[in-house]
């Protein structure tokens, strides 16, 4: 794991985003689609030097050069049907937009139909396998005056509407979460630096509990939109703690790391665990079957993790002493220089 993290330095967007917004009306369906522009670019097959990927002008004029190509991608790779009847999309403007302080190629996407359906079913298959078979793309749905929220990953990649149980958004979320906590690596550092020098699976307990009663408080509040922290302090401070936590097993191997500091880190942490929730602006009635099932999807994810490195780290410090003694000083540096790569990056 640490020897492919350096080319996925950025926490939170190794795997790419995307959002779609669905609402059908009577004889239009109108499809707010916002993807990564890069990852776009790299899926369509046009070209974006280092420079014009972070100038929006520059991103939006080739952007727009490249209109049809793009039309012709999405309608291969968004499969629309109305009633079962396939419908072709046409793409009707192309802006640039700032999400989670990246750029987003921001596409609207018209299909004519007859009548409003009774029945849409959308086959979702953009980036998978050109550019990113990590990507996901929450989409919220307005069809019958009603909203449904659906998340299209690798593993499901169709949606149909009126078919969807309880159950299954309930799996979606849960997975998404899980997918989060294994793909944010920063995340993942903090947790194995914290479980550096614990002796106990008393102690660990404690640290993970208080780790994950942080980050639930404000993953939760985060979501609900009752507090909102600017995204770059969040993961700035969120590599910091990486930075903290790493020194510390450094520089006091034999001291524990208390609960309190898992907690004080846990509620930052938190906050970044909601980036892809609170972008989504999820209906009320949604809202909470989402949120306790995407944060239950971390948990286990978490779960898993200390499952298997703790047993590992336990029997180093039991078992061989000599060893120990380069190791964790060995790996807590390496935890270190991510760390100050990752607030480098992010701070600046």
């Amino acid at each position: 794991m640490l020897m492919a993290a350096p080319s996925l330095a950025s926490a939170h967007t190794n795997n790419s985003e995307g959002f779609s917004l669905i609402e059908v009306k009577n004889t239009r369906i109108d499809y707010q689609l916002q993807l990564d522009a890069v990852e776009l670019s790299h899926a369509v097959g046009f070209q974006v030097d280092e420079q014009a990927s972070a100038v929006p002008d520059k991103l939006q004029t080739i952007t727009s050069e490249n209109k049809v190509p793009i039309e012709e991608y999405l309608n291969t790779h968004i499969l629309m049907y109305a009633d079962s009847m396939p419908v072709e999309g046409t793409v009707t403007a192309i802006g640039i937009t700032t999400i989670n302080e990246k750029l987003f190629a921001d596409l609207s996407i018209s299909y004519d139909i007859k009548k409003a359906p009774e029945n849409l079913i959308v086959k979702y298959n953009v980036m998978f396998e050109e550019s990113d078979p990590s990507h996901a793309n929450m989409a919220k749905v307005i069809m019958d005056g009603k909203q449904q929220e659906f998340v299209f990953t690798y593993e499901v990649r169709e949606l149909n509407i009126g078919e969807m149980s309880p159950f299954t958004k309930i799996k979606q979320f849960f997975v998404l979460g899980l997918k989060h906590i294994f793909t944010g690596y920063d995340h993942i550092l903090f947790v194995i630096s914290l479980l550096i020098g614990a002796k106990t699976v008393r102690h660990i307990l404690s640290l993970v509990t208080a780790f994950t009663v942080a980050h639930s408080i404000t993953l939760a509040l985060a979501t609900l939109e009752i507090v909102q922290l600017p995204g770059k302090f969040v993961e700035s401070a969120i590599a910091l703690s990486i930075v903290y936590v790493a020194l510390k097993n450094i520089f006091t191997p034999e001291s524990k790391h208390a609960p309190w500091i898992a907690f004080a880190f846990g509620l930052i942490h938190g906050f970044g665990f909601a980036g892809i929730l609170s972008e989504l602006h999820l209906g009320k009635s949604h809202l909470a079957a989402a949120l306790v099932s995407f944060n239950l999807g971390i948990e286990a994810g978490q779960l898993l993790i200390v499952t298997l490195v703790f047993p590992i780290l336990l029997y180093l410090s039991k078992n061989l002493m000599r060893i120990n003694k380069w190791v964790t000083p060995s790996i807590s540096t390496a935890v270190l220089l991510f760390g100050f790569v990752w607030f480098i990056e992010r701070a600046f």
